[in-house]
């Protein structure tokens, strides 16, 4: 038998049309959003709400809403659609409502509107601009930062030393193995840095005054020059600065890391104040181990000032040593010497101080490892010229 005969396939935009019918007659039209007060107090809402018909309804919503009374029933039955923007501007205005006291009503509104509508909850205010703070109150917060930091610091020193009073007083807590590993750590391996630091010092002292010393023909008052800058200034001072960088920063660190770790807060869960066993082990150990590097300090330094003198200023060995035991009296050492006991409990303190200051991260423990090396210096430096000062008006 023939085969029947087959007709042309249909264009792909007779198809496309087709589908485009089908879905249009399944969907209803879209109505033009408006609203109806049927009866005093209920309000009709039908028709597509968009952005588009935004001004129009939002304008006959507001008229209506004007002459409102205490109870307005809201009928969303014939809401076809509406978006979130539209929702947004409809819940602003009916909760204008709410707060004037207007009791609302919602009848016959579709779920997924309903749910729109309480779930965009309150229009948040508008975020205020950050306002640049000026100068004077830029100021004023730093001062009063100053101010807390300084008060927080004295009340450690206070406590610091209401523990070391305890401790004389019971002397069997004493951590004397702690104390003697902790000057062995910040004495014993420091004398390397130290004397080198000590012996080029002496020699640039020397160095600076042999040219005006050779000038003037007194080249025997090198002795004088570098046995007083030596014992009375610089060994002390910059002893103290390598100690509060090496030492002071390690102090830091490591109870910092012990806040991080919170070993802090266990050693005090189980009875041990902190201080008595982190802070006066060290106080104890430097105020022992930092006079005798300035000590050392002191001889490597002058040893090197010295070997200078007999090298440029043809000033013998043996004659430097007899006029420096002559000239240079006993007091100019003490006055080092005891200016370096303040300096490390000046190191101590504010090391320590510092790393209890440690928040709960390890960038926190930089940067108050930073602060202590800082802060340690600064105010030894402070603190010797005001010694200066102070030895000056004593005629010391």
């Amino acid at each position: 038998m023939p085969a029947a005969p087959t007709s042309p396939p249909e264009p792909v935009a007779t198809i496309t049309n087709k589908v485009a019918g089908q879905i249009a007659a399944n969907d209803p039209a879209p109505m033009p959003a408006s609203i109806k007060q049927t009866t005093p107090g209920v309000l009709e809402f039908s028709g597509t709400w968009t952005v588009c018909q935004l001004g129009k309804v939002i304008r006959q919503l507001d008229a209506l809403l004007m002459r409102h009374p205490a109870v307005v029933e809201l009928d969303g039955q014939q809401i076809q659609k509406i978006d979130s923007i539209t929702a947004w501007v409809l819940q602003s205005r009916l909760k204008k409502m709410r707060d004037s006291g207007v009791q609302l009503k919602m009848n016959g509104w579709p779920a997924q509107y309903q749910q729109m509508l309480d779930g965009l909850g309150e229009i948040p205010a508008a975020i205020p601009v950050k306002k640049t703070p000026g100068m004077l109150e830029k100021i004023g917060k730093a001062s009063v930062d100053v101010y807390k930091d300084n008060l927080a610091l004295l009340s450690f020193i206070g406590e610091t030393a209401v523990s070391l009073l305890g401790l004389f007083l019971h002397p069997r807590r004493w951590r004397g193995r702690t104390i003697l590993h902790n000057i062995q750590v910040a004495g014993f391996e420091a004398l390397p840095i130290v004397g080198v630091t000590s012996f080029l010092l002496g020699i640039v002292i020397a160095y600076q005054g042999a040219d005006q010393l050779k000038h003037y023909g007194a080249n025997i008052f090198v002795v004088e020059l570098v046995g007083y800058a030596m014992l009375r200034e610089f060994a002390p001072l910059i002893t103290a600065i390598i100690i509060a960088g090496r030492s002071g920063s390690a102090y830091a660190a490591q109870i910092g890391t012990m806040v991080v770790t919170e070993e802090i807060d266990a050693l005090q869960t189980i009875g041990i104040k902190p201080i008595e066993l982190l802070v006066l082990p060290k106080l104890v150990a430097l105020m022992l181990a930092l006079p005798l590097l300035t000590l050392f300090a002191d001889l490597v330094g002058v040893t090197g000032g010295m070997l200078m003198a007999s090298s440029q200023l043809d000033v013998g060995t043996h004659e430097f040593i007899d006029r420096f035991a002559t000239e240079i009296p006993l007091k100019t050492l003490l006055i080092g010497l005891g200016k370096s006991l303040v300096f490390a409990a000046v190191i101590v303190i504010i090391g320590c101080y510092q790393g209890f200051r440690t928040k709960g991260n390890a960038d926190s423990v930089g940067r108050q490892t930073t602060r202590s090396v800082v802060q340690a210096i600064f105010i030894v430096i402070v603190l010797d010229a005001v010694f200066s000062i102070i030895f000056n008006l004593m005629g010391l």
